[in-house]
């Protein structure tokens, strides 16, 4: 067991990430400069990341490391919060393989946040925050708002509101080249802006906001015996259909 230098990274052809999705997620936010593939072996509870059990890394670890198994690109995003001040100064920054998400906090008041795209007003979201998903993400917070699900190798944003006061704002999906512009125009003592639910930091009055593309996503070993379809059906449940009292009905008489 050797430490992970950047000498050691040079080197490296996968790295295998032994954990569950945040395991994953944190590795990829390392790793994505590195342009080094990983190779997520779930020891988890959920693993929609984490694509290969350990029994299927064992039996598929011949191919993986001798190329055979895809290896996909996925996008990555950038948040740069700055400081409304006299020197505009840069607050925080930081990269997000799932998302960007901007919660109320305490007191829990509904906060406004006015939303901009490529410098064009979009709207103010007037509730307990925003998220900015990537299409990797788009199957985490943002499903759970009530956002879109998208492919993972896509190249788009989805904007998606946490509980607005309103019956009509509806989480929308913008081109990946866009440029998301978030200004703080009343926000609660504690409120945040997380990355991927593991970075974050507090935020002001008048701090703004901004989520790009990151130049360099990250890059992921996809499990040849299953696709993300069928992930999301047998791990989320999705488009599972209803249960019938009695007997099952064939799929001929339906």
């Amino acid at each position: 067991i050797a430490r992970c230098t950047p000498e050691v990274l040079q080197e490296a052809d996968f790295a295998i990430v032994l954990g569950g999705d945040g395991s994953i997620i944190s590795a990829a936010r390392t790793l994505s400069e590195a342009k080094i593939p990983v190779i997520g072996v779930n020891l988890g509870k959920l693993g929609f990341l984490a694509e290969f059990s350990v029994g299927e890394f064992k039996e598929q670890f011949h191919d993986i490391v001798s190329g055979k198994t895809p290896v996909e690109r996925r996008m990555m995003l950038g948040c740069r919060v700055m400081a409304k001040d006299d020197e505009g100064r840069e607050k925080f920054h930081a990269r997000a393989v799932n998302d960007v998400f901007i919660t109320a906090g305490p007191p829990f008041r509904v906060v406004e946040l006015k939303i901009a795209v490529d410098g064009q007003p979009v709207a103010s979201c007037i509730g307990d925050g925003l998220i900015v998903s990537t299409p990797t993400g788009s199957t985490a917070y943002n499903l759970s708002a009530g956002g879109p699900i998208l492919a993972g190798a896509m190249e788009a944003m989805v904007i998606t509101p946490i509980c607005p006061h309103s019956l009509s704002f509806r989480p929308i999906v913008i081109d990946a080249a866009s440029v998301v512009q978030i200004s703080c125009t009343r926000v609660n003592e504690g409120t945040t802006v997380s990355i991927d639910g593991q970075v974050f930091t507090g935020l002001s009055p008048d701090d703004v906001l901004t989520v790009t593309r990151e130049r360099n996503g990250f890059l992921v070993v996809n499990n040849p015996t299953r696709t993300r379809w069928d992930t999301l059906a047998t791990k989320l449940g999705w488009a599972k259909g209803p249960r019938y009292e009695g007997e099952s009905p064939s799929p001929k008489a339906l």
